[in-house]
């Protein structure tokens, strides 16, 4: 069915044209977003509270609104959720997206719009369909269904008549009745709360289907497709699914995953997708196969701006679109549809290309190691990891590093739990890969090691199999978009993962 993929490519031509406008004037359309977004919002309680009517430029914006997270803008989202109109976007917001975030345990409610729903959040898979459907038009992608693996139905009201729950949940309840027939499983399936039973759900259901392309969260798809093997007692997916030829994933770095899903479909007709995704909006895509970077969306209703992380508590030096750096790590600070205004949304991105413009996701503001002053991030972490699993052929399921403090007279190191999909041919040179990788992509923590200044060599600490997945379920943070934990500056997780694991016996050196 061939034709059918090139009758999508051809009805999707209109919208490549723009998407071809906004990489070749970037700054252009990135000034009309903001334009846009505050004639739309200045008779709004905040638009007014920040004289929106009067700014005319980007650095009027950034001069009169203040950049905030979400406990600084909690007391408007609060209004919104209480079914007040008119706060932060003309009307009265319909949805939340329920978010814990991977920072702590208390729960966000981001506002979605209808605006940002039809213009951002469903805008965002639509281009991945126009993007893929460009670069392999002789796919058979559209022959069958796609499996979406989204978190749970709890849509409940709020004070007003809005609903929140899991983002996933409100775009498939949101799905236009005549792109259901190409999706699987079924909604009442796709939106059940436990995700055990989901799971087993669909198994039962999907597997005697033509299932050619699922999308969603790396981890979460790996558990699922773990155990339509066990359901099925086939070697691979592709002896249960043979026509599958494309994952949309994101929500987190594929790198660590790779090599698993390679397994999974040992063919090379099997396409990958990396998408930039958030309850706060969908921000970048990958467009090109032979690059990871992603191509940055520019025509979502979202302004963009860039806070270098050197400067973090410094949030006039954020920049505009057009004031950013190749090579510079910065926390990403947006202006959207939604309701969000100068909202650092908690993600670090550093660019790679400015023609177009291109980034890759580096970590969280507040996901790191820097007890020591090594200031490594989750990019670094995985960098190392990979070097250190090509050398010693290990895979890795899922990891949580964080410090060791300083005792007495002892000095700090790191910890790494780590749940190995197989397990590294010598685990002291599996370490010893993983020092020295972070040491070449990491100057401050090269320094902390130099001759054991600061830092002793790293201890890695092997998990049980199953052991993050136990954890996760044991905080209420299965499926959907909650996501494990990388790096943490104290040993919160560290030592919960321990206690867990100690109780069961099952902690190996």
């Amino acid at each position: 069915m061939v034709w059918t993929t090139r009758l999508v490519n051809l009805f999707l031509s209109h919208r490549r044209k723009e998407i071809d406008f906004f990489m070749r004037h970037p700054q252009e359309v990135q000034h009309r977003q903001l334009e846009t977004l505050l004639n739309r919002a200045r008779e709004t309680a905040f638009g007014q509270a920040y004289d929106f009517g009067a700014i005319r430029r980007g650095e009027e914006f950034a001069a009169r609104v203040p950049v905030c997270d979400y406990d600084r803008f909690e007391s408007w989202i609060a209004r919104l959720r209480a079914g007040e109109r008119d706060v932060t976007w003309p009307g009265e917001i319909s949805w939340f997206a329920k978010s814990s975030g991977t920072t702590g345990s208390k729960s966000k409610f981001i506002p979605v719009t209808r605006e940002g729903l039809q213009g951002c959040h469903m805008q965002g898979p639509r281009d991945v369909i126009c993007l893929f459907t460009s670069l392999h038009p002789d796919s058979r992608v559209f022959s069958g269904k796609t499996l979406t693996l989204g978190g749970s139905r709890r849509l409940e009201t709020t004070g007003g008549r809005a609903l929140e729950g899991d983002l996933s949940a409100i775009l498939i309840e949101n799905t236009p009745w005549w792109a259901n027939w190409r999706r699987a499983p079924r909604t009442q399936t796709a939106l059940m709360p436990d995700f055990e039973q989901k799971v087993q759900a669909i198994c039962r259901e999907t597997v005697g289907q033509r299932i050619t392309a699922f999308a969603g969260v790396p981890s979460w798809n790996m558990v699922m497709l773990n155990k339509v093997l066990e359901y099925t007692g086939k070697e691979n997916i592709l002896e249960v699914w043979p026509h599958m030829e494309l994952f949309i994933h994101g929500g987190m770095n594929f790198t660590p995953y790779r090599e698993q899903y390679r397994r999974l479909f040992p063919s090379d007709r099997m396409k990958y997708m990396d998408t930039y995704n958030a309850s706060e909006g969908f921000f970048a895509i990958q467009n090109e196969p032979d690059r990871e970077d992603l191509l940055l969306m520019l025509d979502y209703g979202i302004y963009y701006e860039f806070l270098p992380m050197t400067a973090l508590h410094d949030p006039s030096q954020a920049v505009p679109l057009e004031g950013v750096r190749t090579g510079v790590n910065y926390a990403l600070i947006i202006s959207t549809c939604n309701g969000l205004w100068r909202y650092m949304i908690g993600d670090t991105v550093e660019f790679t290309s400015l023609s177009p413009y291109k980034i890759r996701i580096t970590g969280r503001t507040k996901h790191f190691i820097n007890a020591f002053g090594e200031e490594v991030i989750i990019d670094n972490a995985e960098a190392a990891l990979k070097a250190a699993c090509e050398a010693t052929g290990a895979q890795i399921s899922d990891y949580t590093a964080g410090p060791i403090y300083m005792h007495d007279k002892t000095k700090g190191s790191h910890q790494w739990l780590i749940e190995f999909s197989r397990r590294p041919d010598d685990l002291e040179r599996f370490i010893d890969g993983l020092d020295e990788a972070l040491q070449r992509v990491n100057s401050d923590y090269e320094a902390k090691r130099f001759k054991d200044t600061t830092l002793l060599r790293p201890t890695v600490t092997v998990l049980s199999e199953g052991a993050f997945y136990r954890w996760m379920k044991g905080r209420g943070k299965v499926g959907g978009q909650n996501k494990v934990p990388r790096l943490c500056n104290d040993r919160t997780y560290l030592d919960s993962l321990l206690a867990q694991e100690s109780e069961s016996g099952s902690v190996h050196a």
